[in-house]
């Protein structure tokens, strides 16, 4: 319940009408109450993906009713706990993911779903951690079979999705070589934790890209973007290569040719974490559970992310849809 003097109210973002992240509000609302194994988390900070930009347009695959409150991840402290919650106390740090309603004060979530924060991750980074991270790990050892011995491609290497692609690559002892199109953002990707990068957008980056490889061989593509660069990317993988396919932030699906698969003795594989999550309730703590070991043994260095308050949302909505964001963008409440 509401202790005296606390305030009864919340912020939240609202989508009240499809349309650019102007047509976003900060409204307020009742704070909620937890219920039964329902945790109350105040939160510290929420990550902003491409999707998020798409779904309060009415643009993604999966159209929300309205009014549709953005924000899936976030990380915070546990605020209160429902009567039958065991195992969680006020002021835990924890992480989660839900359908809607990050980007607020407070938010409400099943016990059972929060992840506990080791000590090696700081609030902000934890915010932008769930989604990019598992996908990465699902792809890599769930989809495929990466291994230290194999050499990686990984496109839209300076975003939310491709940062944490080289992250989880490095953590399984992979080599890395990130593509991307400016100088800021390929020096990103080495600080990410790439071994070598190239410039995707020169006509001649499959002539790089090969000589980068002429030893090692390309084992595997990490594909979040599609367009026109998913083509050359399936051409340059050696025999018995896979081409991992996240998503189509270009905005364009690819056709590719299916002489291309029987002539490269290669495959494309689908890394549909979302849909495998769905059907596997246990997939994401078991993802987690390797990810937040890895984080706390130091065998994964998460990178760093992008913090604007809370209150500049459509900034950080408009900056994301623009792909000027470099690594993850996170919400924070320090306002």
């Amino acid at each position: 319940m509401t202790a005296a003097g606390e305030p009864s109210v919340m912020r939240t973002v609202c989508c009240a009408e499809f349309g650019p992240p102007e047509k976003l509000q900060r409204i307020e609302v009742p704070r909620p109450e937890p219920e039964a194994n329902q945790v109350r988390v105040k939160i510290g900070a929420a990550g902003v993906g491409f999707v998020d930009g798409l779904m309060i347009q009415g643009k993604y695959q999966i159209k929300p009713p309205l009014p549709y409150f953005p924000g899936s991840e976030f990380a915070g402290e546990v605020d209160a706990c429902g009567p039958d919650v065991t195992g969680l106390k006020a002021g835990d740090r924890v992480m989660g993911l839900v359908g809607s309603g990050a980007f607020a004060d407070y938010l409400l979530a099943p016990a059972n779903s929060l992840i506990a924060i080791p000590s090696q991750l700081s609030t902000e980074v934890a915010a932008g951690f769930f989604i990019n991270y598992a996908t990465a790990l699902y792809g890599f050892a769930h989809c495929s079979a990466l291994s230290a011995e194999d050499t990686v491609l990984i496109l839209g290497a300076a975003g939310g999705v491709g940062s944490a692609a080289i992250c989880v690559a490095r953590a399984i002892g992979a080599r890395v070589i990130a593509a991307a199109s400016s100088a800021e953002k390929r020096q990103a990707a080495l600080e990410f934790g790439a071994d070598e990068v190239i410039d995707y957008s020169q006509e001649n980056w499959r002539s790089a890209l090969k000589k980068i490889t002429e030893n090692s061989g390309l084992q595997m593509v990490y594909d979040p973007v599609g367009g026109a660069v998913a083509e050359p990317a399936f051409r340059s993988l050696s025999p018995g290569g896979k081409h991992l396919v996240v998503g189509f932030a270009s905005g364009e699906i690819p056709k590719l040719p299916f002489n291309l698969a029987l002539l490269k003795q290669s495959s494309l594989v689908g890394v549909d974490w979302g849909g495998a999550s769905r059907s596997d309730p246990l997939l994401n703590h078991k993802l987690m559970q390797t990810l937040m070991a890895w984080v706390s043994e130091g065998k994964l260095k998460p990178a760093a992310v992008v913090s604007l308050p809370m209150n500049q949302y459509q900034t950080g909505l408009k900056r994301q849809l623009a792909g000027e964001i470099v690594g993850k963008l996170v919400l924070t409440n320090s306002d």
